[in-house]
C-alpha cells in the first residue's frame, strides 16, 4: 500500500488540538485525556508557544507520584516536532520513522505563525492508507 504523493498532512490530522497551560495539575490533565479519549495534550506557556506535549506514557512514568502535586511542566516532554500542515504525508511519515515518534504537532503557516492547529498521529496515517 502507498500514500497517494499528492495528500498533505492538511488533509488528514487531527484538527482542535487540545491544550494546557504548564501549570495544569497532572490528576486535571488524565481527566481531560480520558474525558477526550486522546492519547496526547499539548502544553502551552503563557506566551501562547508550545512548550511541550504530554502523551499518555508521560503521564504513566509518573503512576508512584502524587498527581495533586504534579503539573504538566512536570511531565511534559519539551522535545516537540512540528511540520507544517503544507508538508506532504509521505514525508511527515518518514520523519516519523527516523525519529521512532507517533505523532507530530502541526503548526499554523499564519496569521500567527507557531500556533498548533492540529496533530499528526501514526493512526492518521493508517487511515489515509486505508481510504487511499
Amino acid at each position: 500500500m502507498e500514500l497517494s504523493k499528492a495528500k498533505k498532512v492538511r488533509d488528514v490530522m487531527t484538527r482542535g488540538v487540545v491544550t494546557v497551560l504548564l501549570d495544569t495539575p497532572v490528576k486535571e490533565i488524565v481527566r481531560i485525556l480520558v474525558d477526550a479519549n486522546i492519547s496526547g495534550i499539548v502544553v502551552i506557556a503563557p506566551d501562547c508557544e508550545v512548550a511541550g506535549v504530554i502523551s499518555e506514557i508521560d503521564i504513566i512514568k509518573s503512576i508512584d507520584s502524587d498527581w495533586n502535586l504534579l503539573t504538566a511542566e512536570d511531565v511534559m516532554s519539551s522535545s516537540v516536532r512540528t511540520i507544517e500542515p503544507e508538508m506532504s504525508l509521505t514525508k511527515a511519515a518518514h520523519i516519523m520513522n527516523e525519529l521512532n515518534i507517533h505523532r507530530l504537532l502541526v503548526l499554523s503557516l499564519s496569521p500567527a505563525y507557531g500556533f498548533p492547529v492540529g496533530i499528526l498521529t501514526a493512526s492518521d496515517i493508517l487511515k489515509a492508507i486505508v481510504r487511499g
